[in-house]
């Protein structure tokens, strides 16, 4: 199979992540036989420095014509520090997601056997999660109105979601949750917000298209709580893109290390494939960052953009051996050896060649 593959490396440690799912991807082509064409293109903070636009058309036209978007990271600490920038790395990364109609951010939640200690919550309360977040990732409070009035003293930000936004999401909710345990959780603030009532009332609508899956509906301050005292009862959920932005951080320490997940945003055009970390750029040019959320990542797009399930398979198992033989950087190695970021792509390349 020819795939052909956009790869936005970003800032900070996004490329040197990038880099070692690249090695990975490319050994996992070599052994299946297939053809992969990548086509690199600048987004976030070295976009800006570059042209002065954090997602610049050339890049959109890149990501239009590619198979899938692997992507790295952005953001900067000349950005992060200055509220009054009239540019900045994020506006890419929003505009990017309205542009190729990104409406839907998969963001899955387990454990590893040989880390389930590395947690900050106990063993008996995660062993067993296998959850996913489907945040709405076009609409809300993010995209809505927003300003300043009484001479700036005075800001607003506005929510608003379409039914139509919210059916879309929430079809993709139930069909993941058909294929899974067949729980699907509408995750909202209905008691409060008129925006979250709309969430509820079209799910609500929707359940009798589904009728073998159980729906719950939560609010986000409960699940917030439930999230870190049981989170293996939850399988499914979805939510709106501000409560999902937080709880799928919260989600992501479960695991042990931000380093370790990866994350799918479905799209109309083009869908995209990235970690959950940032880009950290106090470690970049170091050779010390975990690689493995990328890879990980890599996994994902092997499976839901190609439909190359026995690859992803194989990525996930390497992953898992690097875990349980220690081939990990220095935010696991505890007081072991810890491998460069390098290292530890060549080592998952040469596994699986």
């Amino acid at each position: 199979m020819k795939l052909n593959i956009a790869l936005l490396a970003g800032d900070g440690i996004g490329p040197e992540v990038i880099e070692q799912a690249v090695k990975v991807s490319d050994a996992i082509a070599a052994k299946f036989g297939h053809e992969i064409t990548w086509t690199p293109a600048i987004t976030g903070a070295c976009a800006i420095d570059e042209v002065g636009e954090p997602y610049p058309d050339s890049t959109h036209e890149i990501c239009m014509a590619a198979d899938a978007i692997l992507f790295g990271a952005i953001g900067h600490p000349k950005y992060d520090n200055d509220p009054k920038a009239p540019v900045r790395p994020e506006q890419g990364l929003l505009k990017m997601r309205k542009k190729l109609g990104l409406f839907a951010n998969v963001r899955p939640t387990f454990t590893f056997p040989s880390l389930i200690d590395n947690s900050p919550l106990k063993r008996e309360r995660i062993e067993g999660t296998d959850l996913i977040i489907l945040r709405e990732l076009t609409g809300g409070i993010y995209f809505g109105e927003r300003g300043r009035k009484d001479n700036g003293n005075t800001a607003f930000d506005t929510c608003t979601y379409t039914r139509d936004e919210i059916i879309r999401l929430a079809k993709l909710g139930f069909e993941m949750a058909m294929t899974r345990s067949k729980k699907l959780c509408c995750v909202d603030k209905a008691n409060v917000l008129e925006s979250s009532r709309l969430w509820r009332e079209t799910v609500q609508d929707m359940e009798k298209d589904y009728p073998e899956v159980t729906v719950s509906y939560e609010f986000v301050d409960a699940v917030a709580m439930r999230l870190v005292q049981w989170p293996s009862s939850y399988d499914v959920l979805i939510t709106e893109n501000l409560f999902g932005d937080i709880l799928t951080d919260e989600a992501s320490v479960i695991s042990g290390s931000m380093g370790l997940m990866p994350s799918a945003s479905i799209g109309l055009h083009t869908s995209l494939f990235e970690p959950i970390h940032g880009s950290y750029p106090q470690a970049a040019g170091k050779d010390i960052a975990n690689p493995l959320a990328t890879v990980l990542s890599a996994a994902m797009m092997f499976e839901d953009a190609f439909g190359l399930k026995e690859e992803a398979e194989l990525i996930r198992s390497v992953v898992n051996q690097s875990l349980a033989e220690g081939v990990v950087t220095e935010d696991l190695s505890g007081d072991k050896k810890a491998y460069r970021t390098s290292e530890v792509g060549d080592w998952l390349a040469n596994k699986i060649k």
